[in-house]
């Protein structure tokens, strides 16, 4: 079987063996086996994948070409999101206030802001929801104004301490990253640092950090990804970014970074970046699934640090 051809069903079937494997009582796996079955992941998949693992609480972490450049694709936006409500808890900004939307805000897929043209408004709890939950490119682009640019809100993740990611256009014109362009990139391990340091220090208020997590869990593009390697009785909410269809030699991207938190024991952040070795002008399940093995292999690390 060559690696592009791998089905959907050998790679759940790949992430459900990666889980018992993870979870058995007498076989505790050695500290290097999810390394290695993300690295088999990657061969048997194609592409490729980044990801980092890391458990906010102790520091334990895990990486895959977790130092290598990704093009973000929209899972900047969660970013996005954590800012507007960190402004808002400073006392720069309020998230009442309406904000003005026209028809020229529209910018490829903005399925909220459409909804309420009619209106003329949206509030900045509104927009910063929108494009959370449903990853509205007009929502994001009126928030990126806003703050000042692509520019500004990379020096908010550098005063954060996230040296890495940077964020250089506004949608969709970001999704153009070619193979070695750094714009509008970040690594696996510096996503997962920023995303703990949004969602479990005191960086954003109590509220903001509760409404901003609600936000992620109520965020639906990601269930075959990430969050459809998890455990049922896990919470999680992610961040999705895809990227279809793009001419060469730019690939097609399928990006997620979850955060999940089991019924007892420390969360876990888990952010992955694949860029799949097949073109297409649709999302492919079989790529999706990739990430789903990601999510497995997670828990199963997880579960090896808890033996």
């Amino acid at each position: 079987m060559v690696p592009h051809q791998l089905s959907r069903r050998r790679l759940v079937q790949f992430a459900a063996a990666s889980t018992l494997y993870g979870c058995t009582a007498t076989q505790t796996p050695n500290p290097s086996a999810q390394a290695q079955a993300l690295a088999q992941l990657e061969r048997s998949a194609g592409g490729k994948l980044g990801v980092s693992f890391l458990i906010p609480a102790t520091g334990a972490r895990l990486s895959h070409r977790g130092g290598e450049r990704f093009g973000m694709a929209s899972s900047f936006k969660f970013a996005l999101a954590a800012i507007i409500l960190r402004e808002a808890d400073q006392g720069r900004l309020s998230l009442s206030t309406q904000l003005p939307i026209r028809q020229t805000d529209i910018a490829g897929h903005s399925p909220t802001v459409l909804d309420n043209l009619a209106r003329g408004s949206m509030s900045l709890e509104a927009l910063a929801q929108a494009a959370q939950t449903t990853s509205d490119n007009a929502a994001t682009n009126v928030l990126l104004r806003l703050l000042g640019g692509p520019a500004v809100f990379t020096s908010k993740l550098r005063a954060l301490g996230d040296t890495v990611t940077r964020l250089d256009r506004y949608e969709p014109e970001m999704m153009s990253v070619v193979p070695g362009d750094p714009r509008d990139t970040t690594t696996p391990d510096a996503m997962a640092q920023t995303m703990a340091q949004m969602l479990t220090t005191d960086w954003l208020s109590q509220s903001s950090k509760a409404l901003l997590i609600s936000w992620m869990e109520e965020t639906t593009t990601g269930l075959k990804r990430i969050r459809a390697g998890l455990p049922a009785d896990w919470r999680a909410g992610d961040k999705t970014g895809t990227g279809v269809g793009a001419p060469p030699p730019i690939p097609d991207r399928y990006n997620d970074i979850a955060m999940a938190w089991p019924p007892s024991g420390d969360p876990i952040i888990i952010t992955a970046y694949y860029e799949s070795p097949v073109r297409s002008q649709t999302m492919r399940d079989e790529d999706m699934a990739v990430l789903a093995s990601v999510g497995a292999i997670a828990v199963s690390w997880w579960a090896s640090l808890r033996t």
